[in-house]
């Protein structure tokens, strides 16, 4: 569309048209659905062709879900918390530094243009509305570029183990966009993440299992 973006008058409605459709049910349009309480809901110009230059996210997540690292490239992106809690995680590529910001209801953050950012729900439920101003705004998420990527690029270019990239991302099977997916894998590494919290203890400065204590 020519005219995403920022769009600074109303030159695409015309009056011989008549009034434009102004309004929409944007929960008929699901961007993505993890589950019933891990969803995102989209409106851009796609449900509502006189909204040019903005877009619209409705995101709910729960605990121990994310909405994955990616970036827009081609929209500014505006966090609202409407309840709950999160983290918002953003990489500024001009000064390399990683900033994290923890909103609440009646804060915001403001993500630029292009960078790398992720959000994290610190309270059991966390609801937010996302404002883009492209109406045809798009996302390059994590989960992409990570499968997508030959894991001998990794190696040439990091100096990693090729294989061992390609196990580490055989797992990410699709876009991701709310994470984590409800796979085997990611279910096993977590208990085992967890279990191991809880039989690793010190005893005289020494890190034994705890059946040896």
């Amino acid at each position: 569309m020519s005219k995403s973006g920022f769009v600074p008058d109303n030159s695409n409605i015309k009056k011989s048209s008549g009034t434009p459709n102004l309004s929409v049910n944007y929960k008929q349009n699901v961007l993505f659905k993890r589950n019933d309480q891990n969803i995102a809901y989209q409106l851009t110009s796609t449900q509502l062709p006189a909204m040019l230059g903005g877009a619209f996210v409705d995101l709910y997540m729960t605990k121990g879900h994310m909405r994955e690292p990616h970036w827009h490239p081609n929209a500014w992106e505006l966090d609202v918390v409407v309840s709950g809690e999160v983290q918002v995680s953003i990489l500024d590529p001009d000064t390399s530094s990683m900033h994290n910001y923890r909103i609440k209801e009646g804060e915001v953050v403001f993500i630029p243009m292009g960078w790398w950012h992720w959000i994290e729900p610190l309270s059991e439920e966390a609801h937010l509305h996302l404002f883009f101003n492209n109406d045809q705004f798009e996302s390059t998420e994590g989960s992409d570029v990570l499968r997508l990527t030959p894991p001998i690029v990794f190696q040439k270019a990091y100096g990693v183990n090729a294989s061992e990239v390609a196990e580490a991302v055989a797992p990410i099977t699709d876009t991701v966009i709310i994470g984590p997916p409800n796979h085997s894998y990611y279910q096993k590494s977590h208990l085992k993440d967890e279990r191991d919290e809880r039989i690793v203890v010190k005893i005289n400065e020494k890190v034994v299992p705890s059946e040896d204590k």
